[in-house]
């Protein structure tokens, strides 16, 4: 046996935590943060907004609690009333801020940035039909924090339509 080294002493476990009920609080917190990730309180369950006028709908289908690395999909569904000649979307820079976009599907007509913020050009959509767009995106593993995620619709430079919305990236 090496010089320092006890064995009884090390038998018998002492001068650590011996104590039951320190075992079982810390198994109970690790169930219980797991419990609380099942109920997706950490996780990234989509949810819906929508608004409406007499011209169109605009619904957004996003999670607005996402972690770090994930990859989400978000919807945009506009229904049209009326004829909706030159829809362009207008996201705040929160939809990109450490976040990647990976695709826009099916592509928007022009892309381009006003002030900051994603301008969507989309194509016409006929009265009674409804357009859906979907944009892929991966979160920077870095990217932690509140931020907001507007989403505007205009048509013939009007706006038409406006969604307010956060997202919470969480580490």
């Amino acid at each position: 046996m090496p010089d320092g080294i006890s064995v009884k002493a090390h038998l018998e476990l002492k001068g650590r935590v011996n104590d039951v009920w320190f075992r079982r609080a810390v198994l109970a917190l690790n169930a219980l943060i797991s419990l609380l990730a099942l109920l997706n309180v950490f996780g990234q369950r989509p949810s819906t907004d929508t608004t409406g006028s007499a011209a169109a709908t605009l619904s957004v289908y996003s999670p607005d609690r996402v972690r770090g690395g994930l990859l989400f999909t978000t919807r945009f569904t506009i229904e049209a009333y009326r004829s909706l000649k030159t829809p362009t979307l207008i996201l705040d820079p929160g939809w990109v801020e450490g976040m990647q976009v990976n695709s826009i599907t099916p592509q928007p007509r022009s892309e381009s940035s006003d002030n900051g913020q994603i301008v969507l050009q989309l194509d016409a959509i006929p009265a009674g039909t409804k357009a859906v767009y979907f944009m892929e995106f991966q979160v920077n593993p870095t990217n932690v924090g509140r931020r907001s995620q507007n989403v505007r619709l205009t048509a013939k430079g009007r706006q038409a339509l406006r969604i307010d919305r956060d997202i919470t990236v969480l580490p």
